[in-house]
């Protein structure tokens, strides 16, 4: 296990290929995945080929990263940095299971990542993205100091930017 980040309640690590199980199931609910713009995996070696296969971190040094709880080691879902070549920025995404929300996980485990981010990796600007339907992550990354940027087009539906620049970068 490589551990990236600690907090008061959880652990955030680098993938593994024991996570296909969880990765799969994650998916399989339609409320945790209603605004992604993704679809489930058709079976757990699916999820354990796009584990396999996940290189973000050897590409760029940083990436998505499993949340376990400190204590028990469960599961809770993932979150982290992704770096867009694209687009030439990063940005901070989140996904739990539905039976951890509303529990402030993902405003800790983002939190934490924003905070990786700067302090860690240096980075000058952290965007997010959400669809404009999606109140509960907007709400995640107003907590967690990004701001409302402008709106664009999420596969089709409404979505929104936030962003946060370090303040140790000027």
């Amino acid at each position: 296990m490589k551990k990236i980040i600690e907090t008061d309640r959880l652990l955030l690590r680098e993938f593994e290929t024991d996570d296909a199980e969880s990765f799969y199931e994650l998916n399989l609910n339609p409320n945790v995945i209603k605004y992604t713009g993704n679809s489930a995996f058709k079976d757990i070696d699916e999820a354990k080929a796009f584990l396999e296969n996940y290189s973000d971190y050897q590409r760029n040094g940083f990436g998505r990263w499993s949340v376990v709880d400190k204590s028990t080691k469960i599961f809770f879902g993932w979150c982290g940095l992704k770096y867009d070549e694209k687009l030439d920025e990063t940005d901070i995404g989140f996904r739990f299971f539905e039976h951890f929300w509303n529990q402030g996980f993902a405003t800790e485990s983002a939190k934490a990542c924003i905070d990786y981010g700067f302090e860690i990796l240096n980075l000058k600007t952290i965007v997010g993205r959400a669809m404009k339907e999606n109140t509960a992550s907007i709400k995640v990354l107003e907590k967690i100091g990004l701001q409302y940027e402008k709106g664009f087009d999420f596969d089709g539906q409404e979505g929104v930017i936030y962003t946060i620049k370090n303040k140790m970068i000027r």
